[in-house]
């Protein structure tokens, strides 16, 4: 076979990109998507969505288009880190897992939010291209050279900036791909390159990208301490007067699910003194009243965890799946092709299934990353680590840092404990009693949140009805 044979996936990879454009052009402009459009037509930037995302949207919308160049953008990137990888395996010998990692990409679950314009969606094409060029070297037994490292370097900078949380995705991914260290090394640089993101994110959204504060900040410590207030009443820890407390509860202003009843109505005044402070004093506030009230902080922690795990809830949980057409708008953003609508309305009924819970692919990964560390060091193995490192400390950060249930929010997680669990495979068979300890996990998992789902009322159909609930 000739060398552009052996790179048939590649190809493949790529055609599917054009595809998926051709089909879902211009895209779809969800409202997260018509916000930061609006801020591109004024000029005006803010920081409650990515600056780094509107300003380089700024640039495509040079081209006109309207969402549709950053459509094709997130394709591209996704579809190359796919392709990449599989001709890496092609090439070296192993063809048979070639093939799983492009059905990943192809998974309903995972296509659908393609045609989305998305800093979540962003962040995963950025991720997967720095993989699949850090991969294309790596998993052939070669150096990477100083411009992989250049190129993939910028894609993870753009996946740190774009989407809150990613750094807790890419900054451990960063680490474990780097030459191999000892493991009291690599948490110290984790932990370093957190404090350092965390640094000079707000210096170069305000500075460099020109965003102006929105207040942002402040929504995960006014979403927990909204929450222990109600649940203990504690007017001190929490700096919410007694009469407003009142209003939380009667309102029903702490909602499990999201923090969205606070942005608004006698909710958002109810809490306005208090979100009104600098983020640093809220935050301290959080702790002492997280020290004083364990019980009532973890209680309210679990309850949201379980709501954007997807586990033991009611079925027809909103936000699992993109819609079919654009946010109504009036900056001209149009509505996908009608493949793109009619494949999202087709395989809709698939995202109340197991594949379609965040918990089940963290389920995947877990027994993966105990695979990875028994193993020896080897080039699929190291890579697979990684992306099951970077998984699960994402997962595990939504205990502690998270104000919504989307499921998107999840996406690089699932996708990279699919990938890594294929780039394991493609070395060796998982030991038999992992296959057996980690399938009977997943199984009870799987039966708990089937069960749940049969026995619990359905959730709110809507958005609307989820704030009423």
């Amino acid at each position: 076979m000739g060398k552009l044979g052996r790179l048939w996936p590649l190809w493949a990879a790529l055609l599917l990109a054009a595809l998926m454009i051709a089909a879902g052009w211009p895209g779809i402009a969800q409202y997260d998507s018509v916000e930061q459009f609006g801020q591109i037509l004024s000029g005006r930037y803010d920081d409650w969505h990515p600056p780094i995302m509107a300003r380089l949207w700024s640039l495509f919308h040079l081209m006109g288009g309207g969402a549709g160049p950053m459509m094709a953008l997130q394709i591209l990137l996704f579809w190359l880190g796919l392709g990449l990888l599989a001709a890496a395996l092609a090439k070296k010998g192993a063809r048979r897992a070639a093939f799983p990692v492009l059905a990943i990409g192809a998974l309903p679950w995972f296509a659908v939010w393609q045609w989305s314009v998305l800093k979540d969606v962003q962040m995963v094409a950025a991720m997967l291209a720095a993989t699949g060029v850090i991969g294309w070297w790596r998993l052939r037994g070669v150096r990477v050279p100083w411009i992989g490292w250049v190129l993939a370097g910028l894609l993870l900078a753009y996946a740190s900036l774009v989407r809150a949380n990613a750094l807790f995705a890419t900054i451990p991914l960063i680490v474990m791909v780097l030459p191999r260290g000892r493991w009291f090394v690599r948490l110290g640089l984790v932990v370093a390159g957190l404090l350092a993101v965390l640094a000079l994110t707000p210096l170069i959204n305000a500075d460099l990208l020109g965003a102006t504060p929105s207040g942002v900040q402040t929504t995960e410590p006014l979403f927990d301490l909204a929450a222990i207030a109600v649940r203990t009443g504690d007017s001190d820890a929490t700096g919410i007067a007694p009469a407003e407390i009142e209003v939380l509860r009667r309102e029903h202003c702490v909602k499990p699910y999201f923090w969205d009843p606070l942005g608004g109505g006698a909710c958002a005044d109810a809490v306005d003194d208090l979100g009104s402070r600098p983020v640093g004093e809220m935050y301290a506030m959080l702790a002492g009243a997280a020290f004083r009230h364990p019980i009532a902080y973890a209680g309210h922690r679990l309850a949201h965890l379980d709501r954007t795990e997807r586990w033991l809830v009611g079925r027809g949980l909103i936000d699992s799946w993109p819609p079919a057409e654009s946010q109504p708008n009036r900056f001209g953003l149009g509505d996908p092709g009608r493949a793109a609508s009619w494949f999202i309305d087709a395989t809709r009924p698939l995202a109340d299934t197991p594949l379609g819970w965040p918990i089940v692919w963290l389920v995947v990964a877990l027994p993966g990353l105990i695979e990875a560390l028994r193993r020896p060091p080897a080039s699929a193995r190291d890579l697979a680590l990684a992306l099951l490192v970077s998984a699960i400390s994402l997962e595990a950060s939504f205990a502690a840092i998270s104000i919504a249930a989307d499921l998107r929010y999840h996406l690089w997680p699932m996708i990279a404990a699919a990938v890594g669990a294929v780039l394991l495979w493609s070395e060796a068979r998982p030991s038999r009693r992992l296959l057996l300890a980690g399938g009977g996990l997943l199984a009870l998992v799987i039966t708990a949140g089937i069960l749940a789902r049969a026995i619990l009322p359905p959730a709110p159909s809507s958005y609307t009805a989820m704030l009423a609930s």
